[in-house]
Parts: C-alpha cells; structure tokens; sequence
C-alpha cells in the first residue's frame, strides 16, 4: 500500500473540533539569533484550509493537518487574526514575525492576495518590525509571488522557510512522504537570491525507517548540501504528534525518537565545517516519551545548552561533560550497532 494512503486513512480516523475561523490556531513570542544577536520574536499560525499536500495525505510525522479550519476562512477571518495575533506584541519594542499556517503561507487557496497584502503592508508599517519569515511550500516560490511580497515588504528584510527535511531525495519520499525532490527547494532558493530575498530550510532529525547513526549522518550531509542556498537552518527533532504515522509507528514499539547527543553531535561537527551559517535546534518535547530524549535524568540539562547554542552559535555551550551520565556510552553504542538490528530498508535502498 502506497505510504499516502496509510496516512490518508490515519488522517480519516481523526476527530477534530470545529474552531473559530477568526482566531488564529496558536500566537506566542519567543526569542531567535538575528545578526548574531538574541532577538524577540513573534510567532504566529494562521487558520486556513490546511496544506494541500496534508489534505492528499501528507507527511508522515504531521499532525499540524489538524489545526487547519472545517471551513476557509475569508479575508475578514484573517484580517482579525492577524489583530488579534499583533496583540502579543504590544509590550515588545523590536522583533521578528514568523508566519505559519500548518501549510504554504505564499498559497493563495489558503491566504488569498487580499489578505497577504493586508499583513505584509501592516508589517512593513509596523516599524518594530526587523523581519518576517513566511514558511511554504517550494512550489509556491515563483518570481511573481516573491516580487510581490518583496514590494509588499519594501525595505523589511524577508525570508522564506521551507520544509526540506533531509537533502536525500530517498529519506523525504519513503520515510516522511514529503511530495517534492531537493531539485525543488533549490529552485526556490535561486528564486528568492535573485529577489534579495533569504531562505531558510527547516531540516529533521530521525524520521520514519532510518537509525540513530543513519539519522545523525543524513544531518550532517544535509547541511553540507543546503550550506550555499540557505542562510539559516534549522533542526527538528521528530516528536511523536498525535493522529500520524510516526504516532502508529511508535505504538507499535517500531519507533523511538531521536536521542539528545544525536542533535549535539550535529551541531557541533556541522558548525565547525560551516562557521558562516546560522544553524539551530529547538528540541521540542525534550524529556517526554514522546519526544527526543536520553535518560530522562540529563535531558533538560543538554535541551538548554542545545537552546543556548542556537542563539551564541558558540559550540562551547555544548561542550557539557556528557560522560557524567551513564547513558552516554549507551547512544554511542546504540549508534555503533543499530545498523545491525533495523533501519536496513531504507538503507539498503540509499546504497542502491
């Protein structure tokens, strides 16, 4: 059975709460490294009709597809989204914005032209306002959409961020069924540097069918391939969300999240071969069965020096005495013998 399929009919076993469509699914702010400082932020997820790719089937570790709208919401439901989201930035003095819409933001089925231009012109009005980072799809970046956020913006700086997950074309297809090649994303990349525009490619750690050791190794070349086209980069740890295949898969007993030292051991031997690019983590879910964890004893202390190095960029805040906790020479082992025991599908596969 095809892999969208199994996820189709997960996705169709799934209940969801019908929801206002002029408030938006979640607002927080937070804080990134923008020029090499700490920087407030501004999250914001936009209710829409959801991803399109989510809506065939999607990804096999999202469950984001359920926070999308039963009905579309209108250019009024996201003109006062976006009111209601600016709100939690009353008390910040300057800071970035992050568009989310658990989709494409740059997809007009989902944000109509009327409603991109009512929030691109309030944020370039908004002089608080250092930058916006909008995330979609690659196949949403085309010269006519970014020239016209580009104008929209004016002098704002803009970025897009874009899902790549891995640079393995195999890794993305049979293990996360993500719907588009590493062609794709480089397009888009070219795309946005010819418009003065920056991108950001979100990569993960340990999807579906792949070991520990093959994971931190899938890491570390995806970086060196996505280096010249992305500014910044950042690292997802897969975490167990609800209503997806990762979720069967790990009911099962068949998948465990990725282990802290995975993610450390990645940053530190990527940053050092690639100092000029700003490379990130935030390890969600830390700690939590459900999420990337070692022991349970030594995981919130490596989650914020993890956290810290995302903003230093200084991989001395990663160099803790790991040795302290038994449960390092467990990964390393756990790394070293893996391969042995599963993973061989997709590996196999990547050798062919």
């Amino acid at each position: 059975m095809p892999l969208n399929q199994i996820i189709s009919e997960i996705r169709n076993r799934q209940r969801i709460k019908p929801s206002a469509p002029d408030v938006p699914t979640a607002v927080w702010t937070g804080y990134d490294n923008h020029k090499g400082k700490r920087t407030d932020t501004l999250t914001i997820i936009f209710k829409t009709s959801g991803c399109w790719w989510g809506n065939q089937g999607g990804c096999s570790m999202c469950g984001y597809v359920y926070d999308s709208s039963q009905e579309p919401p209108g250019y009024k439901d996201l003109k006062s989204q976006f009111q209601k989201a600016m709100e939690k930035a009353s008390s910040l003095e300057e800071f970035m914005v992050k568009i989310y819409t658990s989709g494409s933001f740059l997809d007009e089925n989902e944000v109509s032209t009327d409603a991109l231009k009512h929030i691109l012109q309030a944020l370039n009005q908004d002089k608080r306002v250092l930058k916006v980072v909008a995330e979609t799809r690659p196949e949403f970046v085309t010269d006519d959409t970014i020239v016209k956020c580009r104008n929209l913006l004016k002098d704002t700086e803009f970025e897009i961020a874009i899902g790549l997950e891995t640079s393995s074309d195999i890794i993305r297809r049979d293990s996360i069924n993500k719907g588009f090649k590493f062609s794709d994303f480089v397009k888009a990349a070219q795309i946005a540097e010819e418009n003065d525009v920056t991108t950001k490619a979100y990569l993960l750690l340990k999807p579906l069918f792949i070991t520990e050791g093959t994971a931190v190794d899938d890491m570390i070349q995806s970086i060196d391939d996505i280096a010249p086209y992305a500014n910044n980069i950042s690292i997802n740890l897969c975490n167990v969300q609800k209503g997806t295949f990762v979720e069967w898969m790990w009911q099962k007993g068949q998948y465990r999240p990725p282990w802290l030292y995975s993610i450390v051991d990645v940053l530190k031997k990527s940053k050092q071969k690639h100092p000029e690019t700003i490379i990130t983590s935030d390890p969600v879910g830390a700690g939590s069965k459900r999420g990337p964890h070692n022991c349970y004893k030594c995981d919130q202390d490596i989650a914020n020096a993890i956290r810290r190095f995302s903003i230093t960029q200084n991989t001395n805040d990663l160099d803790f005495k790991e040795q302290t906790c038994g449960c390092f020479q467990l990964w390393k082992k756990v790394v070293k013998l893996d391969d042995c025991t599963y993973g061989a599908f997709i590996v196999d596969r990547m050798m062919q």
